[in-house]
């Protein structure tokens, strides 16, 4: 037994190519290949609509930028969206990217497996498949530290909105202000400080810019 119905999402059609001959060769019937994670969430909408739903959706982490808008920049944008309206469909990442900081997020975020491309990636792929298939995690070797270590260095929401705004150089006064106007809590200023304080020795960093320096290189922002 395996998986009847899957997506196929990477804006590279080598890759695609590559995952959908495995696919193929594992016995998964009705495949379907993409190159945007809009065009991704409108299958799977309007598979739910029909009552035939999508079982595995297979996505890159990160998609260059064209003329075309979207509304999902991102693989890991794509994993939230679907865990929160398709709990069942099960997500595996496919990426070159290795920090164990940036896939210990997409775990947070209900992912099923992150496989790294490589060498073994359509071997490791293939294994990948088969264990999320029986509703067991599976990370590369090379990010297998993600799941043993992700409840030591877990962040929230408000974490990342509050680096993501240090690192394009607001004052903790202006991340008051804006914190105050958008009713995102904790927003007095000695709260902004605390948050900043714990971070930096959350992360052993002496200062904000080592910081944000820490928390860009591991994909947190």
């Amino acid at each position: 037994m395996i998986f009847e119905k899957a997506i196929i999402v990477d804006d590279l059609d080598s890759v695609n190519k590559g995952v959908l001959a495995q696919l193929k060769e594992m016995g998964i019937q009705q495949i379907t290949q993409e190159t945007y994670c809009d065009d991704v969430y409108l299958k799977l909408k309007q598979a739910q609509k029909e009552n035939k739903p999508y079982q595995l959706v297979i996505t890159d982490l990160s998609f260059k930028s064209d003329h075309r808008n979207q509304k999902f920049q991102s693989g890991e944008e794509l994993v939230e969206k679907i865990k929160e309206e398709f709990p069942e469909t099960k997500v595996i990442m496919f990426s070159v990217e290795d920090r164990i900081q940036r896939v210990r997020i997409l775990l947070q975020k209900g992912l099923d497996a992150y496989v790294c491309k490589g060498r073994k990636g359509i071997q490791e792929l293939k294994e990948a498949i088969g264990l999320v298939f029986q509703n067991q995690l599976y990370l590369s070797p090379q990010v297998s530290q993600a799941q043993s270590t992700r409840s030591i260095t877990e962040i929230t929401d408000y974490d990342i909105l509050l680096l993501k705004l240090l690192s394009n150089g607001y004052s903790q006064e202006e991340i008051r202000s804006q914190f105050h106007s958008q009713n995102i809590s904790p927003n007095s200023l000695s709260s902004i400080e605390k948050n900043i304080s714990r971070l930096k020795e959350q992360f052993m960093a002496k200062n904000v810019t080592q910081l944000i320096a820490i928390t860009k290189d591991s994909g947190i922002i």
